[in-house]
């Protein structure tokens, strides 16, 4: 049973201090286990990327995970919470103290440290200067794995275009130029490709890619399949070229499938599909608190296809898979989507799990940053992860919620003071919790 405020709720026989005596040594001797390693070569890598789950965030998911059963919420376990080993990332780019998501991707998918804002190119490269490309390419772990005969996917629940799966296909010096439509005249005529071409022309026969970003792909000003009377999400490309199409004539004598929405998805015979191209909304997915579960698939569920089609291949596979919206949330300073995307990728990882072996596949779960995201208030144990502190501010005499933005859209005054939360819905999914200051903008993140 979740504790109400002030009045904390605990399992009876954690009054007994035999249960952290047990519960410790349970945890020691698991330790020592660990030294019979698994000395087997993985045939399978699977990377699950949490972009901008930093530490408060995987506590904070962990504690919400918990109480979505009814738990209290401090004591459960994550997935990542089971695996073996754990350790900390040092993060920055070349050229910023504060990493962005682009900059982080060409380093942990192609082994290079680059400057902010570029994809899979090296720091030679400088962002927006097309003619700073061509020699400084690199390449990433994921054409290293097709190279080596395995199949490789893409699972993202943000544009597949967008700064973190780009990295793994894309040689690009600005991570905005999704298609033509949003590249400056000098780069177009200076020869360097939009990233939704890139994904298609630079390795041409991924197997699985799903995601969003469908507009890209498009002419411009076609209508989009789902939202025929809304402008915003028409096709972008000022080159006519139809990518989707192209893929589909491609692959039409090599079992590949396009799809966009659950249904489609969910119909496929994992079994008699190789090829995968899956675009589920104009954009970015939508938020997993948002979804419609009739017609957007969950991440869990577009991991559970990958890993089946991908899978079938006995030289193995390589998997990146993006919990992309983590870190929209927290730009939005929505703690509420932000810690349920964590959650909903925690349940991909155990799906993940599920479908493989230990013997023979290995799976990393990282993030490439954080954010100036917190919780505290001297909370009580069991407190609602979304709920107000305990206490009032010394400062204002004013109640205040748990979570907190060092900066961000949350600042709002009313009357030339702090508006006063408990005076309104601080509960529902789409509220920006309160930020220190109004002064920096939310597109600032303080990384790990």
């Amino acid at each position: 049973m979740l504790g109400t405020l002030g009045k904390p709720q605990f399992p009876e026989q954690e009054k007994d201090p035999k249960f952290w005596n047990a519960w410790a040594q349970q945890t020691l001797n698991n330790a020592l286990m660990l030294q019979k390693l698994n000395m087997n070569k993985a045939n399978n890598l699977i990377l699950f990327l949490g972009d901008g789950m930093g530490v408060p965030t995987v506590t904070a998911a962990r504690i919400l995970k918990g109480q979505m059963k009814g738990e209290s919420g401090e004591e459960t376990q994550l997935e990542m919470d089971k695996f073996p080993f754990v350790s900390l990332a040092k993060t920055y780019n070349t050229n910023a103290q504060v990493p962005d998501s682009a900059g982080t991707a060409t380093a942990y998918l192609c082994g290079v440290k680059a400057n902010e804002g570029t994809v899979g190119v090296s720091a030679a490269a400088v962002r927006s200067k097309c003619n700073t490309t061509e020699g400084n390419e690199v390449t990433s772990i994921l054409k290293w794995a097709k190279d080596a005969g395995k199949s490789v996917g893409i699972v993202t629940t943000t544009r597949v275009n967008h700064a973190t799966p780009s990295a793994a296909y894309a040689h690009c010096v600005d991570r905005d130029w999704y298609s033509d439509n949003e590249m400056p005249d000098e780069a177009l005529q200076g020869g360097c490709k939009d990233i939704a071409r890139q994904l298609f022309e630079n390795i041409p026969n991924i197997d699985v890619i799903m995601g969003g970003g469908r507009k890209f792909m498009f002419p411009k000003n076609k209508t989009d399949v789902e939202y025929p009377d809304v402008a915003k999400h028409s096709g972008t490309r000022k080159d006519s070229r139809n990518l989707v199409q192209e893929w589909i004539d491609r692959m039409k004598d090599k079992r590949g499938h396009y799809v966009w929405n659950k249904k489609q998805l969910l119909s496929l015979n994992p079994n008699n599909v190789d090829y995968l191209l899956g675009l589920f909304e104009p954009s970015d997915l939508p938020y997993d608190l948002e979804r419609n579960s009739e017609t957007d698939p969950s991440l869990t569920e577009m991991v559970e296809v990958a890993i089946k089609i991908l899978r079938k291949n006995p030289s193995g596979f390589y998997l990146l898979v993006e919990g992309g919206r983590i870190d929209h949330g927290h730009h939005e300073g929505k703690a509420k989507q932000a810690l349920h995307e964590a959650v909903e990728m925690d349940r991909a990882i155990g799906r993940a799990d599920l479908l493989t072996s230990v013997f023979d596949t290995l799976t990393v779960v990282t993030a490439d940053h954080s954010h100036v995201f917190s919780f505290g208030g001297y909370t009580t144990r069991g407190n609602t992860i979304f709920g107000l502190a305990p206490m009032l501010s010394d400062v204002d005499q004013k109640p205040f919620t748990s979570i907190l933005y060092g900066n961000g859209p949350g600042y709002k005054l009313v009357n030339g003071a702090r508006e006063n939360v408990s005076t309104i819905n601080y509960r529902k999914s789409y509220f920006s919790y309160i930020s220190f200051s109004s002064l920096a903008p939310c597109k600032i993140h303080n990384r790990i």
